[in-house]
């Protein structure tokens, strides 16, 4: 009931045990609201949360607002505080810096990186494929060297992709050091992954497929937990057809498809419904709604999400900043609300018009 500030809407936490849509225009508030339903399942679950989150709006999970720190807020907050949530970032900006280890990727993921494919670049592919029994005992610098010392003119062939894709430059790689995947094994409470700060455009994607290959690969483990991916159209674009974005949405896809009864299940926050690929999108089974202008998307959203009142979405064009409707399995019925006040500080705040002096205001 949006206009009755004493009636508290409430989601249902067992429920995100189904995949879940939300989205919501830009400025409709999307991100800031993702970050109040992230704290409180910290807050009333023990399900453990991965965070892809490419705009750094979740970075700053650990640290309370000035919200957080009122005396209203304070159980909440110190339940909140006692969380075991881990930052990683790329590797220049952290102290926990977010790394993949390549020996750990499937084949087929490693072969996504360097762009092979197994029949067209055959002689490559197949270098790989046995180069690969012996190049975690390598640092990176040896890599290309050992390559061009082969007498197989693939393997110099496959040093000279590695070279002209820089690869050996990416800032990700883990060597010795933890990778992304280890800390996930641990299970913290949250794992928030920057993946903002990369200066390759690709390295990203590679994150993104380490970590999700790892679940999936581990699945049989039946461990719980939250997937939730922030600008989902990054990585479920049905439009990219680059090697490394087909096999991150073919992974996203067979997790929406299969994942949900070994306890994998997927948040995705994205401005549009068009913006994810329909394989993914029909399989979910909770929807949020912030405000949204287009007749087009309310029109896909009511066709995808046939629980959700036709009448009930239209409102969402009226929506303020903010406001909310939700449908599916995780609430009690249709529910329209306004979120509440954050208690952890807003990573990506929006930058504000710089204005002059009193007097200089425009008319």
């Amino acid at each position: 009931m949006l206009g009755a500030d004493a009636v508290t809407a409430r989601l249902i936490p067992q429920r995100f045990n189904r995949h879940t849509f939300w989205c919501g225009q830009s400025g409709s508030g999307k991100s800031y609201a993702l970050g109040v339903l992230i704290e409180q399942l910290l807050v009333r679950t023990r399900l453990p949360m991965v965070i892809f989150d490419p705009n750094a709006d979740f970075v700053r999970l650990g640290e309370l607002s000035a919200h957080g720190e009122e005396a209203e807020s304070a159980e909440e907050a110190a339940l909140l505080q006692s969380r075991d949530i881990r930052v990683l970032r790329p590797a220049g900006d952290s102290a926990d810096p977010l790394l993949v280890r390549f020996t750990e990727l499937s084949m087929p993921s490693k072969a996504a990186v360097l762009r092979l494919d197994p029949l067209a670049d055959r002689a490559e592919y197949n270098e790989l494929l046995h180069f690969e029994r012996t190049i975690g005992s390598r640092s990176p610098e040896e890599i290309i060297p050992r390559l061009l010392r082969s007498e197989s003119p693939a393997a110099r062939t496959l040093a000279a992709r590695i070279d002209n894709l820089r690869l050996i430059d990416w800032e990700l790689w883990a060597g010795d050091r933890p990778a992304v995947t280890d800390i996930i094994r641990e299970r913290p409470d949250a794992t928030v992954l920057d993946l903002g700060g990369f200066n390759h455009p690709d390295e990203y994607l590679v994150v993104a497929l380490a970590v999700l290959d790892e679940l999936w690969a581990r699945r049989e483990e039946r461990r719980p937990i939250l997937i939730v991916i922030d600008e989902a159209h990054n990585l479920c674009s049905p439009e990219n057809d680059g090697p490394l974005e087909v096999a991150v949405r073919e992974r996203i896809t067979q997790i929406a498809a299969e994942g949900r009864k070994f306890g994998l299940w997927l948040l995705l926050s994205t401005q549009r419904p068009s913006k994810v690929a329909s394989g993914i999108l029909s399989q979910c089974d909770n929807v949020a709604v912030m405000r949204m202008s287009s007749p087009a998307d309310l029109t896909e959203l009511a066709v995808r999400f046939g629980f959700a009142p036709a009448a009930m979405l239209a409102r969402t064009t009226g929506f303020r900043q903010g406001e909310a409707f939700f449908a599916g399995g995780f609430v009690p019925a249709p529910t329209l609300a306004s979120m509440r006040t954050r208690l952890t500080v807003e990573g990506g705040v929006d930058v504000r018009v710089p204005l002059r002096a009193e007097g200089a205001r425009p008319r």
